[in-house]
């Protein structure tokens, strides 16, 4: 099983100390704020960091989003804000619009920004696993489930701490529901890729795989509409990625329909389904080569990693032979004009998000801890607050590579 996913750089953000001067007038406030600048840095770091492994991942998480957490929540579980959740300015980037970023002064704005990042990071951790040419059933156990985390964290970040901004979201940015919708249908899709692979490994009903494919191509062009609205100088690459997968689920589709309908003695008709398949193939493979040219952000492709694909290839050529020779000794059944309408419904294999919440308080976090923050001592002045128009660096990941023709070919 070795698969190939396009992936949208992560998020940069500006440093943030976290220096309350005068503010922080305790011991265990300024602990605290000294843990948060160093828990997340540390989160960053991990971001780009080739030897992280999810546990990796969620003990830098835990920390450092059950420390900011004591700038959002209030201690009594009311319904009020924290008063320490305007007192920081957040700077991040999107994952498709260049360096220069949004800022807000909100600390949910943080939340949200480093959540997504936390969710992009599982499925780069994915496509990293899933890319190998010798995974094992763990790893690939490991991609279906780094996958289905990312998408329950989009879920969440959508559902409940996005509509919390006072800040409306930018049209066209990472937070809008079109995007995070994107998002979360890609990574179901991609989890369906490897729900997939292991029913052809293993030779499953060609009835659940051709269900089974029909449902992902359905996901990868509902992910593509979404896209649709949004301004194709940042999502161009990223539209051809979502339709190539769509032609390539759908000729898969086809071709184990025509298994399928080979098995019931419906030749001419497996023949026709077949020639859909084909069709749908050829499509990709032109696809696959408009990518590799195409510009804008995101990961270019390894030909290497397209074992997938190229078995298809040879999949769809030998069945459809095998179709037509079978109707040339045996059923010399006519070939009707119009393909098969897939009417296909997978009664397993489907895949869901997991449910994602971010974690509790830290325990540092007290009313005593919270009270020693002295709002009345902030600076008047400021000019401290970041300018929007400023660029952030980008952050350096090992699988963004400069653009160039990646070579993707399917044959």
């Amino acid at each position: 099983m070795t698969h190939w996913f396009h992936r949208n750089p992560l998020k940069a953000t500006a440093p943030v100390t976290f220096n309350f001067y005068g503010v922080a007038s305790s011991p265990a406030a300024t602990k605290i704020c000294n843990d948060l600048r160093s828990s997340r840095v540390r989160l960053l770091e991990l971001f780009t960091d080739l030897s992280c492994n999810p546990e990796m991942i969620k003990n830098a998480t835990d920390l450092y989003f059950s420390l900011l957490q004591g700038f959002i929540v209030s201690l009594d579980n009311s319904s009020q804000d924290c008063k320490l959740r305007y007192i920081q300015n957040f700077k991040w980037t999107d994952t498709l619009q260049g360096q220069i970023p949004s800022a807000q002064q909100d600390a949910v704005f943080e939340l949200v920004s480093m959540g997504f990042n936390v969710a992009l990071w599982y499925t780069k951790y994915a496509s990293r696993l899933a890319g190998k040419e010798d995974i094992t059933e763990d790893e690939a156990k490991d991609v279906h489930r780094s996958l289905k985390i990312a998408a329950g964290i989009f879920k969440h970040l959508k559902e409940s701490h996005i509509p919390k901004l006072i800040t409306p979201v930018e049209k066209g940015r990472d937070l809008e529901a079109r995007l995070i919708d994107s998002y979360i249908i890609q990574c179901q899709a991609e989890a369906q890729e490897v729900t997939i692979a292991r029913a052809i490994e293993l030779k499953h009903n060609p009835g659940l795989i051709a269900a089974l494919a029909y449902e992902t191509a359905n996901f990868y062009q509902k992910a593509d509409q979404m896209l649709s609205s949004l301004d194709p100088a940042y999502t161009i690459k990223w539209r051809k990625y979502l339709h190539l997968k769509t032609c390539f689920y759908m000729a898969y589709s086809y071709c184990y329909h025509g298994q399928t309908l080979l098995a019931s003695d419906k030749c001419g008709e497996a023949i026709r389904s077949l020639q859909e398949s084909e069709k749908f193939f050829v499509k990709a493979e032109a696809l696959c080569k408009e990518y590799g040219e195409t510009k804008g952000p995101g990961t270019t492709a390894k030909p290497s990693g397209h074992l997938f694909f190229r078995k298809l290839g040879s999949l769809v050529k030998n069945t459809l032979e095998k179709c037509q020779r079978e109707n040339g000794f045996i059923y010399f059944q006519k070939v009707p004009p119009e393909a098969p309408q897939l009417e296909l419904k997978a009664n397993y294999g489907l895949v869901e998000p997991i449910l994602f919440e971010f974690p509790a308080l830290h325990a540092h976090w007290t009313p005593e801890t919270l009270a020693a923050f002295d709002l009345t001592k902030r600076p008047k002045d400021d000019s401290a607050k970041p300018k929007p128009e400023e660029e952030v660096k980008p952050m350096k990941e090992p699988d963004i590579k400069p653009q160039k023709d990646s070579g993707c070919q399917i044959s």
